[in-house]
Formats: C-alpha cells, sequence, structure tokens
C-alpha cells in the first residue's frame, strides 16, 4: 500500500523562513537550513523550498541556499520560486533539489512544463498552482497571489498534467495561514480531474485536518508550515495520529 506523505513547506524570503496569512503579513520564521534539519528529523517525507519573492523581483532562486540546504538533507527536496526556463530548473537541480515546483512561469509559458518533463522527466516537475475562491469557481494566481490570470484552477491542473507536470501541488489562497482546514471540495475537484499526484496546500491546523485531505478531499500529500514553525505541533505527532485513524504514512522505527 502506497503511503500518504507530509512535507514540510518553507517559504523563504531574503534568506529567512516566513510565514503569513492569504500570502500577507509575513513575519519571521527561522533559518531555512536549520528548519529543513528539524523537519526532516520529526518524521518529513519531503521539504518543499520556496522562495516567494523570486518571480516577482525577477531574479532566480537563490541556489546557494539550496545547495545548503539539499546537502544536509536525506529526503527529498522541491525548489519553487523564480523558475523561468529549462536552464533555471537544470541549475536548481544541479544544486541539489530531486524536483522543481513552477507555477508563475508555467502559466505565461505552458509549454515550459513539456520542456522540462522531456528533459528531466516528469517526476522532477511540479506543478504548484495557487487558487483563490470565486463563489462557485477558483481562479489561478500567480506572482505570489498578486496576480489574477482568469484560468479556472481546476481546468488549469488537469492541463498541467497533460503538458507533462508530475505532480500538483495546489495551495488555498483562502486557506493560507487559516488553520481551519484545507479547502477540500477545490482538492477532491482536482484529485478528480488529473491522474498525478496531488499535494494539499493551505489550510492545515491539526492531525484532523491533514486526515482530511487524504480521507474527504483524496490528495497523496499534505503539505504543513505555520502549525510548524510556531511548535503548535510537530510532524512525528501528526504521523503518530494518522496511524492511529488507520491512514498508512511512513514512521521511522
Amino acid at each position: 500500500m502506497l503511503t500518504n506523505r507530509i512535507i514540510a513547506c518553507l517559504d523563504v524570503k531574503d534568506g529567512r523562513v516566513v510565514k503569513g496569512t492569504s500570502f500577507v503579513n509575513l513575519r519571521d520564521a527561522g533559518d531555512p537550513v536549520v528548519l529543513a534539519e528539524r523537519y526532516e528529523a520529526q518524521g518529513a517525507d519531503e521539504i518543499v523550498y520556496l522562495d516567494i519573492s523570486a518571480t516577482d523581483e525577477g531574479r532566480a532562486t537563490l541556489l546557494d541556499l539550496v545547495r545548503r540546504t539539499a546537502e544536509r538533507l536525506f529526503i527529498p527536496l522541491t525548489v519553487g520560486g523564480g523558475m523561468r526556463t529549462v536552464d533555471d530548473i537544470a541549475n536548481a537541480l544541479r544544486a541539489g533539489a530531486d524536483k522543481t515546483a513552477i507555477n508563475s512561469a508555467a502559466v505565461r509559458r505552458p509549454q515550459l512544463l513539456t520542456q522540462a518533463a522531456n528533459r528531466f522527466g516528469s517526476q522532477c516537475v511540479v506543478a504548484s498552482i495557487d487558487a483563490l475562491q470565486h463563489g462557485e469557481w477558483w481562479e489561478v494566481y500567480v506572482n505570489g497571489g498578486r496576480q489574477p490570470t482568469g484560468l479556472d484552477a481546476i481546468d488549469w491542473a488537469a492541463r498541467c498534467a497533460e503538458l507533462g507536470a508530475g505532480e500538483i501541488l495546489l495551495t488555498s489562497i483562502d486557506r493560507d495561514g487559516a488553520r481551519s482546514g484545507y479547502d477540500i471540495e477545490l482538492v477532491s475537484r482536482v484529485v478528480r480531474a488529473v491522474t498525478v499526484p496531488v499535494v494539499a496546500s493551505g489550510g492545515a491546523g491539526s492531525a484532523r485536518d491533514v486526515a482530511d485531505a487524504f480521507i474527504r478531499g483524496g490528495a497523496d500529500a499534505a503539505l504543513l508550515a505555520g502549525v510548524l514553525h510556531d511548535g503548535t505541533t510537530d510532524i512525528h505527532s501528526v504521523k503518530m495520529a494518522l496511524r492511529a485513524a488507520s491512514i498508512p504514512v511512513r514512521v521511522a522505527a
């Protein structure tokens, strides 16, 4: 039986981990290398590292930080932010990333997903989608949640998978930092629309929320950030609660 993954997310700005609510009101949460090591020790299955200001500032990802993070980890590292070209993706992978998350550039140039998948394999290509709900539909936003695109998030997720993305990282802007639970309706709709793994992101406040993402949403993985950074819970505790609920997760012996 495949296990559900618990992923720790490090949003990085100016070399520090930050966390906010609905992508604003950012506060310092610590050193990214230290936190990545901490979450691996707690039992994280993967680390996601997002340079959240790279695209808006028109620069590449901070590769030195990627290298320093990657050389300390034994679990997969996904890196996103500022991935505009195949060369940007190659540089991130060369620096030690196992996967790259592509958001704004994929919207502006969808063929980038196909080019990256053809060169590096779909397993290295994560389509990162930030979605904001408008009544009965969810709109894709880019540039760190600042710019609306007019794209329907469910349709765009399906398109990304068709183009070659091997995974969808789906973040609810509405739920980000709110700790009110993942947007289960959004997650379940995207899960039904694609044949690749979906990572639920935005809104985790407890192990129960994570369980809902798996049981009700059908997600393959759940991303945690703020509740880990401030010590509300830890990954081992979440996994033990999931195991008690008969949800398959990897727990170190």
